[in-house]
């Protein structure tokens, strides 16, 4: 959430990102603006209240102290309406603050000045492409007719158990399901990042937090009844770790990962780009989480996209940096880089990876602060998180392009994990 510092001292700087995304907020800015100088001057006059009624509660003892009780009994009047008046001044002030952050908490987060402008993917900006497309023996096969011709992922069966879009691993499949997971997280904390277990439901306060109510509310699924929705990424329950917290400078950076299944509904997902592993509603994820000091953030989402990229290398994977463009930026991100892979069996680049830093917005909505080591103030800092990775991409890229005549060739970094070189044709 943008905060109110920002909003009072940079209206224009906020009006002028948010236009480059494709929003006209020029009016709900000066909305904001009227209604928070309304408010301060609501809140000045409830102050003037609160001293008359300190100066007059030591009136009253003094003339109790005299014995007038005529004059006493009527400053005890004056004290009660001024009471009943300052009650109702905070009534409105409550009010008029919930209107308010109503309004603002609509307002995605300013681009980065260095985001491209633009209106969708198309315009998204290629920073560096790694790899060369892959050679394969006659016409590389997609990934779901590798999949169902080795027995390793049964679609029909996850639509029988549940419905489509819930895949169903086996044998071969579930084990490379397991060795990524446990090769993502064993080389994010030989970088220095501490593995988390958390939960993968959340409440409403942790969705609100990081940003995904109200903006997201119609992809979550969610449990009525305890009022709990399913993660849709780690990012979730890891980051609201540190909701209404304040730490110490010195413990900057605080790095994290975790493995989740992730649940999305994926509303109006249709069509040649949703079959396979393409788009799913529930689907496993390693994720990186990071809360950084202000000044260090831009330079620490370079070291998480270079990390990311070092998985993509370790797998033999041939891919491709995109810094996203303002009008395919999330809701919460200030900048974003995606790592795409190569899919030869579709002639087509995958997102495997998003790496975003939010700079203060979601610390506002947190109310996650650090404490300053010089003089001891508390200061919103900045939090980064990215995939690293999403497994059903991955695995898609896999199948595909490492298929050879003898079967789907295990990238040496990985035979480890899946205990052998290869997946055999059957």
């Amino acid at each position: 959430m943008i905060t109110l510092k920002r909003l009072r001292e940079d209206s224009e700087q906020i009006i002028a990102g948010l236009e480059r995304r494709g929003l006209k907020v020029k009016e709900t800015i000066k909305e904001l603006l009227a209604q928070d100088a309304s408010r301060r001057e609501l809140q000045t006059r409830l102050g003037e209240i609160q001293q008359k009624l300190n100066q007059f509660s030591k009136e009253f003892g003094t003339l109790m102290a005299q014995g007038n009780k005529e004059g006493a009994e009527q400053l005890r009047q004056t004290v009660q309406d001024l009471k009943e008046k300052a009650k109702q001044i905070e009534n409105e002030l409550e009010e008029r603050a919930k209107a308010f952050q109503e309004k603002l908490v609509l307002l995605p987060n300013v681009p980065h000045v260095s985001v491209p402008t633009g209106k969708n993917a198309e315009d998204n900006l290629v920073v560096r492409t790694e790899g060369g497309k892959p050679k394969v023996q006659g016409k590389g096969l997609p990934h779901w007719e590798i999949a169902t011709k080795l027995d390793l992922i049964d679609f029909e069966l996850g639509v029988k158990v549940t419905g489509a879009g819930f895949p169903v691993y086996k044998g071969y499949g579930a084990r490379l399901q397991r060795a990524l997971i446990n090769f993502f997280l064993d080389e994010n904390t030989k970088a220095g990042y501490l593995e988390i277990e958390p939960p993968i439901m959340v409440n409403a306060a942790s969705a609100y937090a990081t940003g995904q109510l109200p903006d997201k509310d119609g992809q979550m699924y969610y449990a009525s009844v305890d009022d709990f929705y399913m993660i849709p990424t780690a990012e979730v329950p890891v980051t609201n770790l540190y909701r209404d917290s304040v730490v110490e400078e010195k413990e900057l950076p605080i790095r994290m990962t975790a493995y989740t299944p992730c649940f999305r509904r994926e509303a109006g997902s249709y069509g040649k780009d949703v079959r396979g592993l393409n788009r799913l509603h529930q689907f496993d994820k390693v994720e990186l989480v990071c809360l950084e000091h202000p000044t260090r953030s831009y330079d620490r989402l370079e070291e998480m996209v270079q990390h990311v990229e070092g998985l993509l290398q370790k797998l033999e994977l041939p891919y491709r940096v995109l810094k996203l463009c303002t009008g395919d930026m999330s809701f919460t991100s200030a900048l974003t880089y995606d790592l795409e892979v190569y899919s030869i069996g579709q002639d087509k680049w995958l997102e495997v990876s998003s790496v975003s830093n939010f700079e203060d917005f979601q610390a506002n909505r947190l109310s996650l602060r650090y404490k300053r080591a010089d003089d001891k103030k508390n200061e919103l800092l900045h939090t980064l998180n990215g995939s690293s990775l999403a497994l059903p991409r991955v695995v898609a890229a896999l199948l595909e392009d490492h298929q050879s005549e003898q079967g789907i060739m295990i990238p040496k970094a990985l035979q480890p994990y899946m205990g052998c070189e290869l997946i055999p044709w059957k």
